[in-house]
C-alpha cells in the first residue's frame, strides 16, 4: 500500500503541482527513507502513523547524524505528503504538524582565496570547444556570482559584451550585472570560436551549450567544476555557491558596500549579505587576538 501511495503522490507532484524534477526527487527520496524506517516496525500504512512515531522518526534522523537543515527539509517533505493524504481523505490528521524543526546553525560560507580562484580559472585551455566554454563559465561565475539556475538559463540575448553587462533572473525579478573585461572577453571568444561551430539545433537560444549543441545542464556544470577542482587539488568544497561566496567576500574586503553586493547577488534580504561582513569581522577578530601584543 505504501508503494502505491508514493507512486500516486509522485504523479500528483508532477501533474497537478507541476513541481520541478529536483523537488520531486528530493520529496520522494525523503518519503522512501521514511517508508523504509516504518517497515521493520510493522507499520503498513502511512495513515496509521501516530504523532509519537513521527516524533521518534525525527529524533532518529538526528541520532543518525543528519544535519539540522536536512532534518528540517525532511520534515517539510513529510508534512506536505500528509497534507496531500488528508486532502484526499486517506488520513485523519498530520502526525508531523506539532513537531518543531531543529534549530539550524548558520554555517560560515566556504570562500576561495584570490590565488585559488585564479588557479581554477586557468585550468580550462581555450584550444577546443570545452576549453573555450569552461573558461567562459568560470570567469562568469566569479565575475557575476550567478546561481546555477541563472547561469544555465542564460540566453544569447542576455549578454551585452560591448557594454560589459549580463541580465539574469525571470521577468519582474531581473537584475543587470556588470562583468569585468576578462570575463566579457572569455565569453566573446567562446561564442566566436566554439559555440557557433557546434551543430546548434534550430532555434536554440542558450548561451552555454553542451557538445551536442543543446542547453547545458545543472549536472554538466557540476561535473565540470569537479573536474577542474581535481586538477588543482584545492582541498575545499567547490560549487557555484563557492564562487558567489568568494565574490561577495572579496568585494567587501576591497571596500564595496553591502548594498552593492546585495544587488549583484540578488539577495532580497540584507541579512543574507551581512553574513559575509560578519565573517570578515570574525576573521579580523581572530587575527587581532593572534597578533596584537597585548591581546593575550
Amino acid at each position: 500500500m505504501q508503494t502505491q501511495q508514493l507512486k500516486r503522490y509522485e504523479t500528483y507532484l508532477r501533474s497537478a503541482k507541476h513541481s520541478s524534477e529536483n523537488t520531486i526527487e528530493a520529496y520522494m527520496r525523503d518519503l522512501r527513507q521514511f517508508s523504509a524506517w516504518l517497515t521493520p516496525r510493522g507499520v503498513k500504512s502511512f495513515a496509521s502513523v501516530t504523532a509519537p512515531q513521527a516524533k521518534e522518526y525525527v529524533e532518529y534522523l538526528g541520532d543518525c547524524g543528519k544535519s539540522a537543515s536536512t532534518v528540517t527539509r525532511t520534515l517539510a517533505s513529510l508534512r506536505c505528503f500528509y497534507a496531500y493524504l488528508w486532502s484526499a481523505g486517506k488520513c485523519d490528521s498530520n502526525p508531523f504538524d506539532a513537531i518543531t524543526p531543529p534549530h539550524a546553525e548558520k554555517k560560515l560560507p566556504m570562500v576561495l582565496t584570490s590565488d585559488e580562484i585564479n588557479l581554477l580559472i586557468s585550468q580550462p585551455k581555450p584550444v577546443d570547444f570545452k576549453g573555450y566554454r569552461d573558461r567562459a563559465i568560470l570567469e562568469l561565475l566569479y565575475a557575476a556570482g550567478v546561481r546555477v539556475s541563472e547561469l544555465i538559463a542564460l540566453d544569447m540575448s542576455d549578454v551585452n559584451l560591448s557594454a560589459g553587462f549580463i541580465r539574469v533572473g525571470e521577468s519582474g525579478h531581473e537584475r543587470v550585472i556588470p562583468i569585468y573585461h576578462e570575463a566579457a572577453s572569455a565569453i566573446s571568444d567562446y561564442i566566436r570560436c566554439a559555440r557557433q561551430k557546434i551543430a546548434i539545433m534550430p532555434g536554440e537560444t542558450a548561451l552555454f551549450v553542451n557538445s551536442g549543441g543543446t542547453r547545458m545542464t545543472r549536472q554538466g556544470l557540476w561535473k565540470m567544476l569537479k573536474k577542474y577542482q581535481s586538477q588543482t587539488k584545492i582541498d575545499k568544497e567547490i560549487t557555484p555557491q563557492t564562487f558567489r561566496h568568494s565574490l561577495a567576500t572579496h568585494m567587501l574586503q576591497n571596500g564595496a558596500d553591502l548594498d552593492t553586493v546585495q544587488e549583484i547577488l540578488g539577495h532580497t534580504d540584507k541579512a543574507s549579505t551581512q553574513l559575509y561582513a560578519q565573517m570578515l569581522m570574525r576573521g579580523l577578530r581572530d587575527a587581532y587576538d593572534r597578533f596584537h601584543p597585548r591581546a593575550n
